[in-house]
């Protein structure tokens, strides 16, 4: 008879969530998410702040209308939900955007980042006039 070796089974952090972000909700349809967007803007942004949300939020979601690339309609699907579940958490605010999602960005978006950037800045600018 030959000696065998014992195998046991040992814990491991393979399958466990601990330490990494909650697992996140199901993705939306776009309709309904289009709708959270413009209810979450409504419930939690100031009047000026919505405004501008609003605008963006309905100009993307008619540019990205026609898209037929599956990864390219679950990455946006994806972001905006995230960008409704931290509205809503209110985790938003002093929050900066992270470098590997920056290094991501095309030449066009990080333009309309740009673009959303000098109107926060303007509408900063306005509201500091109007208050003295």
């Amino acid at each position: 008879m030959r000696p065998t070796i014992l195998l046991r089974a040992t814990p491991t952090s393979a399958g466990s969530t601990a330490g990494l972000k909650p697992a996140p909700l199901a993705l939306l349809p776009p309709l309904p998410l289009y709708r959270r967007l413009l209810r979450t803007h409504r419930k939690f942004l100031p009047q000026q702040m919505r405004v501008l949300g609003d605008e963006y939020v309905k100009s993307e979601f008619k540019a990205h209308k026609d898209v037929d690339n599956p990864v390219h309609i679950i990455g946006f699907l994806t972001e905006w939900q995230m960008y409704a579940q931290k509205i809503e958490g209110d985790e938003w605010r002093g929050e900066k955007l992270d470098n590997g999602k920056m290094d991501k960005m095309s030449d066009q978006q990080l333009g309309q980042l740009y673009e959303l950037m000098q109107a926060i800045q303007k509408a900063e600018r306005e509201k500091g006039d109007d208050e003295e």
